[in-house]
């Protein structure tokens, strides 16, 4: 597929650049700029090539068979792991009935590989590919899936490992772990359940709360299986683990813990912190976290369990003989880790921010329209410009809690640095970040649902003069 040309790529984002008729121009995906701020990220020189292809599949969750939407037939896809610095070069099929794309979820890369329609570019078509090419700059667990409709809740999604050469490792062995809800093809389908919203209003779907999410999922998974087939992770008694969480739900927060277990925390949203111990983790949609675990002797209950939903998403973690121990082990109930506990290992310097931008987050469940300031889907970028420091403060004036997604940035909070954060009701989270990476970039809430029926915007970089 050829590359957008500037007239081609202003019709996309047509919707989204409305009405910014103020202030300088602004940095588009395509502008020379973006190209050469990748150039400057330097590289190893290897390329890491892979092919995807987005189509209809069966999958087997352990027990129920869906008909879905994945990547090569696989649930979850198939992770990629590169190093950093490396170039990932990701050519997409598009073998779908629908348009659809690929975010890099976490990853600062370049703006016109974001994989953002129509703000970074065009969807992909059924019938057609696209491949993306870009520096995977900075290690971490990342992770991509569509940024089109409500696909985020079928079966596209997969991990993104960037590891780095010069960490000192310290463990025996590794797991990728990723929670979702699931309901697709289980007698309805994520449009059919969006279009239910608006028409019923959120408060059809009982026993939800602002913690849980509106949707009552019907299963609860990790790596693709359902908590009566679990998967098993097998180690020996002693060994230390790395296990990389990733939430990759659409509608559900997860309270994670591993069965007479405590968590050392040692990695937010791909960046290190500080470590700090822990009986359980809360991860709001699209958060990951890294821990370091080490293994008692016998067979341990990795638990996930879905918030406000009482259900739970299960796995086994075997290093020995004997039973399984309950569904719902005590750790879920003893410490849970917060934000303000976490430093960052690297955290950004000390500085007064430039430009201040103030995100009221709006809507409710009866009428099911969510919003930023007030609008609805109103991708008008908020603007920076290069080298400022920018302060956005998501202030929560709803009853249900939205976790909210910068793209192309990692921010900083009190203590760690992250790229999505959970803002509760009432509450306010200020998140800072250094603007480096010029170009156009979406802000909204990784709730798929709230994010579809309105709660997304826009950060647009102007040129300087």
């Amino acid at each position: 597929m050829s590359p957008f040309t500037r007239r081609a790529f202003l019709g996309t984002v047509a919707l989204g650049l409305a009405g910014c008729t103020s202030g300088n121009p602004l940095i588009l995906p395509t502008d020379p700029l973006v190209s050469r701020t990748e150039s400057a990220r330097g590289g190893t020189g290897r390329t890491r090539a892979v092919t995807l292809t987005a189509t209809r599949s069966q999958v087997d969750l352990g027990g129920p068979v869906v008909d879905t939407w994945t990547y090569d037939g696989a649930l979850p896809g198939r992770e990629i792991r590169v190093g950093a610095g490396d170039l990932v070069e990701a050519r997409l099929v598009n073998r779908l009935p629908a348009d659809t794309s690929v975010h890099w979820h976490g990853l600062a890369l370049r703006n016109d590989m974001d994989g953002a329609p129509p703000v970074t570019q065009a969807a992909i078509k059924p019938g057609e590919d696209f491949t993306y090419r870009f520096v995977a700059p900075t290690p971490g667990t990342y992770w991509f899936h569509p940024h089109t409709g409500t696909q985020l809740d079928r079966g596209l999604y997969a991990p993104l490992i960037v590891e780095d050469p010069a960490e000192p490792g310290g463990y025996d062995a590794e797991w990728v772990i990723v929670l979702d809800d699931w309901l697709d093809g289980t007698g309805t389908d994520p449009d059919e359940v969006l279009a239910g919203l608006r028409r019923r209003g959120g408060h059809s779907m009982h026993g939800m709360t602002g913690l849980g999410g509106d949707v009552p999922h019907p299963h609860h998974l990790i790596n693709g299986r359902v908590a009566a087939a679990p998967v098993t992770f097998a180690a020996k008694p002693g060994h230390r683990v790395r296990i990389r969480f990733i939430n990759a739900a659409a509608d559900t927060a997860y309270r994670v813990a591993l069965s007479g277990h405590r968590m050392t925390v040692t990695h937010t949203d791909g960046f290190p912190v500080t470590p700090v111990d822990t009986d359980a983790l809360i991860m709001g949609m699209g958060e990951r976290y890294d821990v370091l675990v080490t293994l008692g002797d016998g067979a341990f209950g990795l638990v996930a369990l879905a918030e406000g939903k009482n259900a739970t998403a299960r796995a086994i973690v075997r290093t020995g003989s004997g039973a399984v121990p309950d569904v719902r082990p005590a750790e879920l109930d003893g410490k849970v880790v917060t934000y303000d506990e976490l430093r960052a290992v690297a955290p950004l310097s000390a500085r007064k921010p430039d430009v201040v931008h103030r995100m009221a987050l709006t809507g409710g469940m009866m009428s099911y329209e969510w919003g930023i300031n007030g609008r609805t889907g109103d991708l008008t970028p908020a603007r920076v410009r290069s080298g400022q420091r920018v302060r956005l403060e998501f202030a929560n004036t709803t009853m249900m809690w939205h976790p909210m997604h910068l793209h192309g940035h990692t921010f900083q909070l009190g203590g760690p640095r992250k790229d999505t954060v959970i803002v509760r009701p009432g509450q306010t989270v200020a998140c800072e970040f250094d603007a480096d990476n010029p170009g156009q970039w979406m802000v909204h809430c990784h709730n798929a649902y709230h994010a579809e029926a309105g709660m997304m915007t826009a950060l647009g970089y102007e040129e300087s003069r």
